[in-house]
């Protein structure tokens, strides 16, 4: 009796023709596509993510490093992926924090904005006390001394700066001269040669020269916040694997690189998700009290010091000492380098 075979239109491979599926790839043989599937394929492959999502979020707050051990057994499909988990809540975090750094940004450039206002005031004044002192003539003995009149901040101010050559931007020039300048319409080259920029300046510091001074006429401060805050998510998932190595360091004997990826991934997770509960918090309840925010903080630290207990399977008092050395670690060396490397970055490039 001869074999009726079909062939699935997804993967091409020939298997018979009464299997309802793909013995290979899983495709339903007769798969016509119309409104029906399509809507019905999107929203069970949307709840099956998202039922997964929801019995891996209670086990990832309420049991540290119950996920990654779990994991790396073998339970894969059961939970939802490492890597999905902490996409799915450090998105949510960003978006939420999008609303706060956006006031934020515009609090930083009103309060700009003020300072301009009276530096202004104070120009203008110093312009007034300078045509007054033109207008009338000073006995010698009321008169301010020149040697005293030349150690004033007050007029210094106005004087160009000499270069000492201590400082990688020694600028020729005050920013109040240089506001002068961008009112008459000087050019940008002139502006830089006045500035102190020279041909044989290299790319970084003609960079650093340019950014100052597009800050200089734009006023804004909040576009350099804003480019900094949208670089916090490259930047945590820069730092994610290098909490994994850190952890490699500590935990030498306790499995390959991947093992200690996946429980950096559970772990951030964690940490974006109380950060997420923080500004939803913030957002809802505009006197969020202080002391709250310091026990999610340190719930934190409490965390971690579980979930390397649970997930290496050592003993209380190794797993604290190993939390604290970790913690010291990422906190007083990496991450502080990263902050000044992305504020740098927001500078040269918002």
């Amino acid at each position: 009796m001869s074999r009726s075979l079909t062939e699935c239109k997804n993967c091409l491979q020939q298997f018979d023709s009464h299997y309802p599926f793909c013995p290979y790839c899983g495709q339903k043989t007769d798969d016509q596509l119309t409104l029906g599937v399509l809507f019905n394929n999107t929203l069970s492959n949307y709840f099956s993510v998202d039922a997964r999502f929801f019995k891996s979020f209670i086990p990832l707050m309420v049991k540290p490093g119950y996920l990654a051990q779990q994991f790396v057994k073998g339970r894969r499909l059961l939970y939802l992926h490492p890597a999905q988990m902490y996409l799915f809540v450090s998105i949510i975090f960003f978006f939420l924090f999008s609303f706060i750094s956006r006031d934020q940004a515009d609090i930083i450039d009103s309060q700009i904005k003020k300072d301009i206002e009276r530096s202004e005031r104070y120009k203008d004044s110093l312009d007034s006390s300078t045509k007054l002192k033109g207008n009338f003539d000073f006995e010698k003995s009321d008169a301010i001394p020149d040697k005293e009149l030349a150690g004033s901040s007050d007029v210094n101010i106005l004087k160009p700066k000499q270069s000492t050559g201590g400082s990688f931007l020694d600028f020729k020039i005050t920013e109040m001269e240089i506001d002068s300048m961008i009112s008459a319409g000087a050019s940008d080259q002139d502006i830089y040669k006045g500035m102190g920029m020279t041909a044989d300046d290299g790319f970084f510091k003609k960079r650093m020269y340019k950014q100052v001074l597009k800050f200089m006429k734009s006023k804004s401060g909040g576009s350099i916040f804003n480019t900094f805050t949208d670089s916090i998510p490259l930047a945590m998932f820069i730092l994610l694997p290098i909490f994994a190595l850190i952890l490699k360091v500590f935990y030498f004997k306790k499995g390959r690189f991947a093992h200690h990826l996946v429980f950096s991934f559970y772990f951030f997770a964690f940490v974006f998700a109380m950060l997420t509960l923080i500004v939803i918090g913030n957002l809802i309840w505009p006197n969020f009290p202080g002391w709250l925010v310091t026990l999610m903080v340190l719930s934190i630290f409490f965390y971690l010091n579980v979930g390397l207990k649970r997930y290496y399977e050592q003993g209380w008092v190794l797993s604290f000492v190993k939390t604290n050395m970790i913690s010291f670690v990422f906190l007083s060396l990496v991450l502080p380098f990263a902050i000044v490397i992305m504020g740098l970055m927001a500078f040269l490039f918002y």
